[in-house]
């Protein structure tokens, strides 16, 4: 790794260390040292873009953008207390509580997204975990969607061995687990499980053999060397995620992180490009509150090392750019998809 000189965290008083939790495999030193990656979120801006720029072009130089669409397969009334999430049911939100969708409607979701240009499907439950009873079901909807010529993707909460390894046989490529935040800040925004549990699911998924999905939320208070840590946490898993979805934090009247003040716009560009100098060679995915950002905002993004967004209306219960939007900008933008670039190679998702 290219050395690179630490620089202290001046404008926010004392710096906190960060402590590592266990990766998902043992490895002997981090790649990433939290000062490390605190001296990329330093650079200059454009300093800081030139070498991600450089990186992403190196990695992907097809420079296509995946498009990804997320659907809530069941809706809110979870016990956890998420700070950020309208799905809790512990907080006034005005989410509905709904059961398991059926499958047939999943499909058809499943199929829109597809005729709109999605090559990846993912369903969200709001689950601290998924019960025995509901696996069968959405296994078949993994089996279902695959069979669509989709890539699939689940987010279902804490996964058992077991549960991760019906999921792989069922035929999901990706199973999505966020981080959230770095683990000092963690308990700042969740008190219903450890880092440690989310850390163990993310063991389970590589165990069965599942690609990662996992990133995290900025915006919720934390400081620019917590949002160092984040992404520390997750260059140095062993391996790193294929995905990085990095989520602004949408405030939702209700929850606890409602009334923070916003974080700044290129504070979030700084971290999607810190995000892609330590994880070349992962889809970053603009996640959550692009709605709230502007085109000009998505399009530093993108030079920032963005290749991946969520496609279409809804993000589970949040609003999300319309679907027509998205297209009339990566036109502008002279970005082609992933799906686009693929056929005229020849090749497949």
């Amino acid at each position: 790794m290219e050395h690179i000189e630490h620089v202290a965290d001046k404008d926010r008083g004392q710096v906190q260390g960060i402590q590592f939790h266990a990766p998902v495999k043992a490895i002997e030193a981090e790649t990433w040292p939290i000062d490390d990656v605190m001296a990329l979120f330093d650079l200059p801006f454009n300093d800081l873009l030139f070498k991600a720029q450089v990186l992403h072009r190196e990695n992907f130089p097809n420079a296509d953008v995946e498009l990804a669409t997320l659907l809530s397969i069941k809706t809110g009334g979870c016990e956890e207390d998420c700070g950020y999430c309208p799905q809790a049911a512990r907080y006034d939100t005005g989410v509905e509580a709904k059961k398991l969708m059926d499958v047939r409607e999943v499909l058809n979701a499943a199929k829109a997204a597809r005729e709109s240009g999605a090559t990846r499907f993912c369903m969200g439950a709001a689950w601290r975990s998924p019960k025995d009873r509901d696996m069968e079901k959405v296994e078949t909807m993994v089996r279902e969607v695959k069979a669509m010529g989709l890539e699939t993707c689940a987010t279902l909460g804490m996964l058992k061995e077991e549960q991760a390894q019906r999921l792989k046989d069922a035929g999901l490529d990706y199973y999505n687990h966020n981080l959230d935040t770095a683990p000092e800040f963690y308990d700042n925004v969740i008190s219903t499980r450890d880092y440690q549990d989310r850390l163990d699911t993310l063991g389970h998924v590589r165990t069965a053999g599942l690609k990662v999905c996992c990133g995290g939320i900025v915006g919720m208070g934390e400081t620019r060397r917590q949002r160092a840590g984040l992404i520390a946490q997750l260059a140095n898993l062993n391996p790193y995620p294929e995905s990085v979805p990095v989520n602004h934090l949408v405030q939702v009247e209700g929850t606890p992180l409602h009334g923070l003040d916003p974080l700044d716009p290129l504070e979030f560009v700084r971290t999607i490009a810190v995000a892609r100098i330590t994880m070349p060679k992962a889809r970053v995915r603009l996640s959550a509150g692009r709605r709230q950002m502007g085109e000009a905002v998505q399009a530093m993004c993108f030079l920032a090392g963005a290749n991946s967004i969520f496609y279409g209306d809804k993000l589970l219960t949040t609003d999300n750019p319309e679907a027509e939007d998205d297209k009339v900008l990566l036109e502008k933008l002279g970005l082609k998809t992933r799906g686009v670039v693929e056929k005229k190679a020849g090749g497949c998702s």
